[in-house]
């Protein structure tokens, strides 16, 4: 194109010519590079140039380009919003944004939508009706379905900004596009029909009911599915008596849909809509709906309704659940499969506050021992991470005579992960028994944990003596824990000499001047001298740790004299944190 031609005599635009003609270039790499290079192209042209030559030439040439390139097309349109001579010129982005908008690629399509946005973020109402509607109309009416889902996503930008005559036309063009002959515009429609309606003014939601109904009984699954997630924000926005007119035969009819992805995002989606149309309709209406969820012939749907069982059933009387539901739970904790017996585990615990104290030890607590017991570790391990809810409504005494049994021996599960969510979950536990009901049954069992053959699980348990002495006291510590570390230390096993470190690095930094030098420097000392290189090293590191709790004394004499050693140790790695030990110290 002539008009795009730059004087090459003149020095400063030389580079500029060079990227438009790259533009033109058979290689898609250099096109791709040339467009990336947008804004300056603009900004060298200057504003009037820019929209009266370079942007008619990009809707010209460049759109039947390789997706890469619209991709990045798309992008850069969005930011030539301060180039194109202010705000009255805008509206010149929007044709090859349009265009841009109807193409066959998915990500291009949204890549322009994002851009479409920006722009019309800095129109004025007048610019929205004089030239965003028109472009939203004839995307609407496109010929190609591409450009039709793209108008789906742009009915929110503009409806707030337009008076009562063009807020109904865009209501039945939305109307229109929700009847399409192509699902996937109506998909499209179906996907964007809540955030339309939260814009809606209250007089007019009436007017996409319809809408709603009708995509509900689509015969694409894909389309159905998304009137659930509708169901939840139509149900915020209408009165109660609108929901059960309108909204719960829907929800029924989702809920026995034939297939199961329809039913799934019912499962998912029933507790927020439980919320939306309040204790009375769930009570009249979705309990039984949610009973055949739980029965559901697909894994997915049932693994689904068990993982929102205590969000859904906090709505639920509890006098409901118990002869109603109950049953049902307690067949789902036999269910053969256990993807829904981890997904119950992870939500049964959150029922106790719902039923209270004398439910709970009636109906519940033989189901979560069940689980407790279940074949599979994931089950075990979400009922263990669950308990706090139980264990404030039964409290204490309760809680310990009738599932610390089974929480002792899940302590000594196979599986490493389960310990570790018993030893993240003992602090709790800790703080709730106290010191003598601990030590009598649970201390042991803690510090077994410092030997144990998982290095994931022995650094957890030096952070769990921490959080347990913050719990217990320096009492605790003195007369419960450090006898332990003394054993440890002769441990013929390397890996209980180094934990006993590891130990003595965390507690050290809490249990002051003299229990640290009496009782756990003699250690460290004495496991300088340890034949294996990494425990003497790793003394040396517990020293550099501790070095600021120290008295002044202590690192003169004890502390200097054994880092004295390790720093003629034959072997470098020792002599090195010595060093480092040292430097740390100010020895």
């Amino acid at each position: 194109m002539t008009s795009m031609e730059i004087d090459e005599g003149d020095g400063t635009l030389y580079p500029i010519a060079i990227l438009i003609d790259e533009l033109r270039h058979e290689d898609t790499n250099t096109r791709l590079h040339s467009v990336k290079r947008l804004p300056n192209i603009a900004q060298a042209l200057g504003p009037e140039r820019c929209r009266e030559e370079l942007l008619p030439f990009l809707a010209a040439e460049l759109i039947d380009d390789d997706d890469e390139v619209l991709l990045a097309l798309a992008e850069e349109l969005g930011k030539l919003i301060d180039l194109v001579g202010g705000q009255e010129y805008l509206y010149t982005l929007l044709t090859p944004l349009e265009t841009l908008a109807g193409v066959e690629e998915t990500v291009v399509r949204d890549k322009a939508l994002e851009s479409i946005r920006k722009v019309a973020a800095c129109f004025n109402p007048n610019q929205l009706s004089n030239h965003f509607v028109p472009m939203l109309k004839r995307l609407a009416g496109g010929d190609w379905f591409t450009a039709r889902i793209s108008a789906c996503g742009l009915f929110t930008i503009v409806y707030p900004h337009l008076d009562e005559s063009q807020r109904h036309e865009l209501r039945v063009m939305f109307t229109e596009l929700s009847h399409d002959d192509t699902p996937m515009v109506r998909r499209a429609a179906a996907s964007n029909l809540g955030q339309f309606a939260t814009l809606v003014g209250a007089s007019s939601k009436t007017d996409l009911v319809p809408v709603f109904q009708a995509l509900a009984k689509d015969d694409q699954d894909s389309v159905r599915l998304l009137a659930v997630e509708n169901c939840v924000i139509l149900s915020s926005l209408l009165t109660q008596e609108a929901i059960v007119v309108n909204v719960l035969p829907v929800i029924k009819s989702c809920a026995e849909d034939k297939s199961w992805r329809v039913r799934y995002m019912v499962a998912e989606k029933l507790a927020e809509l439980c919320q939306a149309i309040g204790t009375t309709s769930t009570r009249d209406h979705v309990v039984s709906l949610f009973i055949n969820l739980m029965q559901d012939t697909e894994t997915e749907v049932r693994a689904a309704a068990a993982g929102h069982i205590s969000a859904v059933l906090s709505t639920v009387a509890a006098e409901d659940i118990i002869s109603k539901l109950l049953p049902h739970i307690g067949t789902m904790v036999s269910d053969s499969s256990p993807h829904v017996r981890a997904a119950l585990a992870s939500n049964i615990g959150s029922l106790a506050p719902v039923l209270g104290k004398a439910a709970t030890i009636q109906h519940l607590l033989s189901l979560m021992l069940q689980l407790l017991k279940d074949d599979s570790p994931e089950v075990r391990l979400n009922i263990i991470q669950n308990l706090q809810h139980v264990n404030e409504v039964l409290g204490v005494e309760l809680l310990s005579q009738s599932l610390l049994p089974a929480i002792v021996d899940l302590a000594k599960d196979k599986q490493w992960r389960v310990r570790l969510a018993i030893i993240e979950y003992l602090p709790n536990l800790a703080a709730q028994l106290g010191p003598q009901f601990f030590n009598e049954k649970l201390n042991p069992l803690c510090l077994s944990w410092l030997a144990d053959p998982v290095f994931t699980i022995r650094e957890a348990s030096t952070v769990n003596l921490q959080k347990l002495a913050e719990v217990f006291g320096l009492e605790w510590v003195n007369r419960a824990v450090i006898p332990h570390l003394n054993h440890m230390c002769t441990q013929q096993s390397y890996t209980v000499r180094m934990t006993c470190l590891f130990a003595i690095a965390v507690l050290g930094q809490m249990v002051g001047h003299e229990i640290l030098r009496t009782q756990l420097l003699p250690l460290v000392t004495k496991l300088a001298e340890d034949p294996v290189p990494n425990i003497r090293f790793n003394a040396a590191k517990t020293i550099q740790i501790l070095a600021s709790n120290f008295d002044k004394q202590t690192l003169n004499s004890e502390v200097f004299q054994c880092l004295g050693k390790l720093l003629q140790d034959s072997d470098a790695d020792v002599r090195h944190f010595a060093e480092k030990a040292c430097r740390i110290a100010g020895l």
